[in-house]
């Protein structure tokens, strides 16, 4: 049966207690029971459930409201759903004033709790899911697979099979650029959106392991309690916690220090995670996918890498070839990139690749690979006023000759329709941030502007 969520109960009727108890966990939830409120607060932040069910009047003298005020001044996130005997409506306006949930006057139907429950554990789903939207920054078709080479079929190919067995660990390497994540979602729609889904939300969390600064990457990853460590003034999910139901992906997983190793394998292994400074396992119904352009067998034998992590991981194994290697892929690519930002900067009307340019594409050999190409259409598209897309804007080093001679000595030609000076700025503070390695100083005497003139226009753009 499927895990609904934990359901926290706090009642001095040891006989409403138990057979609500018995009543949720036969529709999938997890239930915890108390009938005294004693040191209750504690009990509950740790064990964190999705829900509380609390009396108000309880027979050791503790008002239930006195408990949903603690809990609110500790910041405990979940929603509280009060119980009692007494329907007047003065203690339901305090319940609500003091952040209950909904409130159930006794005696109540078991079919009425389970509908409040599964109503406001819907809402708190609905309020996850916007704001997990709110931060995805790819677009569904950005993330699309596309390619019709041999090596990118069996890949798919492979791909679909390991989503519909629902393998959950995988480890998919390959250079930088080639689409990595791209696979990784990929795998993750094929497995969940492949046939009709009751709920349309299923998390995708990705995580940079190089991003995260290393005093702060264990408490992402696997949460923390409130005062275990300094700066942990509430109690927090993890994204494993964040994924659960659905994928969390482990970007340059290779990068990883070594000591986070051995309890990423603890948590594949027993799927369960431990909040820092908490003492209850929280189980993980997830499916880890790790990606890297390491070479993890030199990383094993340099002891940088864990050997058990690495063979666990890497079961079901996909490795992406690099583009030069699948160059049947290119046109497609290609296509694909220049329909995606003809729609994206509206103004433009590219519709077309012209001969040369897919001859230039395909004679070209990719060192930074899908991502590369994606970058160098996008500027095209941009700066392009035909129709068919032509080699005016196309580095040298795949036409042999710069821009600039291409185009009468001028670096950008204005077109009679117009076009976008900001994308145009944009774009070549973007290429400078690029070829200075996300060096400022550098990117900045690349435009001849100052320093600080670059920095707002990066933070302007957002380009970083």
């Amino acid at each position: 049966m499927k895990h609904r969520g934990r359901i926290f109960l706090l009642d001095d009727d040891k006989l409403i207690v138990s057979m609500l108890s018995r009543s949720l966990q036969k529709e999938g939830y997890e239930t915890q029971v108390h009938s005294s409120a004693k040191g209750i607060v504690p009990k509950i932040a740790e064990w964190q459930p999705d829900l509380v069910l609390l009396d108000i009047h309880l027979d050791d003298n503790i008002n239930g409201l006195d408990v949903l005020q603690e809990l609110k001044n500790e910041k405990f996130g979940s929603p509280v759903v009060m119980l009692t005997a007494d329907d007047t409506a003065e203690s339901a306006i305090k319940a609500m004033k003091f952040g209950a949930a909904d409130y159930l006057t006794k005696p109540f139907n078991v079919d009425e709790v389970k509908i409040v429950i599964n109503s406001i554990l819907e809402k708190s789903k609905l309020r996850e899911e916007v704001e997990y939207l709110r931060k995805t920054e790819a677009s569904c078709a950005e993330q699309e697979m596309v390619g019709e080479s041999p090596a990118t079929k069996s890949l798919m190919d492979k791909a679909e099979k390991l989503a519909e067995a629902g393998a959950n660990s995988i480890l998919i390497t390959g250079e930088s650029g080639t689409g990595k994540e791209v696979l990784a979602r990929y795998i993750h729609n094929m497995r969940h959106f492949s046939r009709p889904v009751e709920n349309p939300y299923v998390p995708f969390i990705t995580v940079n392991c190089t991003a995260l600064p290393d005093n702060l990457i264990e408490s992402e990853l696997f949460g923390h309690t409130k005062y275990s460590f300094t700066d942990a003034k509430t109690d927090k999910k993890g994204m494993f916690e964040l994924a659960n139901g659905g994928t969390i992906l482990l970007d340059e997983i290779g990068d990883m220090r070594i000591d986070l190793q051995s309890k990423l394998l603890r948590v594949l292994e027993e799927r369960k995670v431990r909040r820092l400074g908490g003492k209850v396992d929280i189980p993980l119904d997830v499916t880890v996918i790790a990606t890297t352009n390491k070479d993890l067998h030199a990383a094993v034998a340099a002891r940088e890498f864990r050997e058990d992590l690495f063979f666990r991981l890497s079961t079901f194994h996909l490795e992406i070839p690099p583009l030069r290697e699948r160059k049947e892929d290119i046109p497609l690519l290609a296509r694909h990139f220049i329909t995606l930002f003809a729609a994206k900067y509206f103004k433009k009307n590219v519709k077309a690749l012209s001969k040369d340019v897919e001859k230039a594409l395909c004679n070209y050999d990719w060192p930074g690979n899908v991502r590369e190409l994606r970058n160098i259409l996008e500027r095209c598209v941009v700066l392009e006023n035909m129709e068919t897309l032509g080699c005016d804007y196309l580095p040298v080093e795949m036409t042999g000759r710069p821009a600039k001679e291409r185009r009468n000595s001028h670096f950008i030609v204005l077109p009679e329709t117009g076009l976008s000076l900001e994308e145009v700025e944009k774009d070549l503070i973007r290429q400078a941030m690029e070829l200075a390695d996300n060096n400022q100083t550098k990117a900045a005497k690349l435009l001849g502007i100052t320093y600080d003139t670059l920095r707002y226009q990066v933070k302007k753009y957002n380009i970083l």
